[in-house]
């Protein structure tokens, strides 16, 4: 008798390989491909497939429920990309939107002097030389927050920073470049006025404060969240989806009465983690990061970050941003933007708390904490599968149908079933190849259930449903797939 499988990592320790195989894997099964490919792709543009979609919709109606749909007091809009070119003024991003670039002048190519340093750090912190990174990273802050631009260069030949391409030593001066797309909007080139492609989505919420307030009776404490596309000119874009030039935000802007805008930060910074480890991750791949430096509306500021194959990065950011936003239209737009608080008698403009968390990072995330490689063999056979752990709510495909052959009517059955359910759940329909390879197919798409249509289903309508995690099968009726399906793909199992 053949002894059970022995569910083990075949994968390479190596973090490099696990990114390259998730990359690899998300092009093979339809997740995300470079964009313009027959074109021979366009540097740090990608287009999501149709696993890719599904999956990414899934996400961002976890937020949009946990954000929207679990609080009273949180709505949400949908605001313009292109937004009048003063608002940029007002923000701060035509001034300061910007990072400090260094060019070697041997390779040509253009880095960002503090992706540099941080690079260097790591290096230290992985041979050992933790004095080292310390050092770095203190004086490499200090640079940043007093804006020192010839102190980073200083600090890159110091620690003898090379081109990671060349090998190079040959640097320029560091100078900021500003991140922002610009066009033209307007019939004659001439004659038309500069816009913006927005490099975030948070101001689209701030000039819409006092239409979402008055229009819904809002109160404050109120929230207004938003999805959306942002656009940033980054010269230095790498690993995958982390950093590219268009991307997603799931932003809530959170309005509170000056003075509690510490209670909400530390309320929302925990609510935010915990919205992400009810997925199932493991706690140990989260952390929280304080910024040394602090942008120029915060009075604080924590990321979330999670531990990637190349080092802990930034997935989510929880800022108090006090009342600069407001403030600052008010200012530019002529505006007022106050609230009248009834309990205390007063005009005020709020505070401001905000969440703001990347789409396709978190996207990136839930593909590579979801990637195993597993040795099934036993004494009998060698067999391995690769699986995507996904959380049912996040699946692409919720289950699949599969007839066991292709006549004697278990086709048409496999269909009827399909037509009773596919209004409630995203099914595919797979009669090619024989059962093992439909598995391995949807094992490695992430699909939790696969049910299986046989001859005794023509009997007593009864299948065969197959668990993706333990590949145990249990026989059940077809008119209970339904309630079976819904109860482990119910959004209540992540919010509650």
């Amino acid at each position: 008798m053949a002894k059970k499988p022995i569910f083990a990592p075949i994968m390479s320790n190596s973090t490099d390989d696990l990114f390259k195989n998730v990359i690899a894997h998300a092009k093979e099964y339809g997740f995300v491909f470079p964009s313009s490919e027959i074109y021979d792709g366009l540097s740090a543009v990608y287009d999501y497939g149709q696993n890719g979609a599904e999956l990414k919709n899934n996400i961002k109606t976890y937020w949009w429920k946990a954000m929207v749909q679990m609080n009273e007091n949180i709505v949400g809009i949908d605001s313009a990309i292109f937004m009048h070119p003063k608002i940029w003024k007002a923000s701060g991003h035509v001034d300061g939107f910007s990072d400090p670039m260094i060019d070697n002048k041997d390779s040509k190519k253009r880095y960002r002097a503090d992706q540099l340093l941080e690079d260097k750090i790591a290096k230290y912190d992985e041979e050992g030389k933790t004095d080292l990174a310390e050092e770095l990273q203190h004086e490499m802050d200090e640079a940043l927050k007093a804006e020192n631009l010839p102190r980073l260069k200083e600090l890159i030949i110091q620690h003898d920073i090379t081109d990671p391409i060349g090998g190079s030593r040959n640097w320029t001066d560091v100078r900021q470049f500003n991140l922002m797309f610009s066009t033209q909007m307007g019939a004659v080139a001439d004659d038309a006025d500069v816009v913006y492609l927005r490099p975030e989505t948070a101001q689209g919420i701030f000039v819409n404060y006092l239409n979402v307030q008055k229009s819904g009776r809002m109160k404050i404490p109120f929230g207004i969240a938003q999805i959306g596309k942002a656009f940033r000119n980054e010269v230095i874009a790498r690993q995958f989806i982390i950093r590219m030039r268009e991307f997603e935000q799931m932003e809530m802007q959170f309005f509170v009465r000056p003075g509690t805008q510490a209670e909400w930060f530390d309320k929302w910074k925990q609510a935010r983690l915990q919205w992400h480890l009810a997925l199932g991750t493991e706690p140990a791949k989260y952390r929280f990061h304080e910024h040394t430096k602090l942008a120029h509306y915060a009075d604080a500021a924590f990321d979330i970050e999670f531990q990637f194959p190349f080092g802990f990065k930034e997935v989510e950011g929880i800022h108090s941003r006090t009342d600069f936003d407001l403030s600052q239209h008010q200012k530019f737009s002529g505006k007022k933007l106050q609230y009248f608080d009834p309990e205390i008698n007063q005009n005020y403009v709020p505070y401001v708390i905000e969440t703001s968390i990347g789409l396709d990072r978190m996207f990136l995330l839930t593909m590579i904490n979801a990637y195993e490689e597993e040795d099934l063999s036993t004494e009998e056979k060698q067999d391995s599968r690769t699986v995507l752990r996904l959380h049912p709510c996040l699946a692409p495909v919720k289950a699949a149908i599969f007839p066991l052959t292709k006549k004697d009517g278990l086709p048409e059955k496999a269909q009827e079933i399909m037509s009773s359910l596919k209004a409630d759940f995203n099914l595919q329909y797979e009669e090619k190849d024989a059962i093992g390879k439909r598995y391995r197919r949807q094992d490695a798409i992430g699909t939790p259930f696969c049910i299986t249509v046989d001859h005794q289903t023509l009997e007593d309508n009864t299948v065969t449903i197959r668990y993706r995690d333990t590949m145990q099968q249990e026989r059940v009726s077809a008119t209970d797939l339904g309630s079976i399906i819904g109860d482990l793909v119910s959004w209540r199992n992540l919010l509650g």
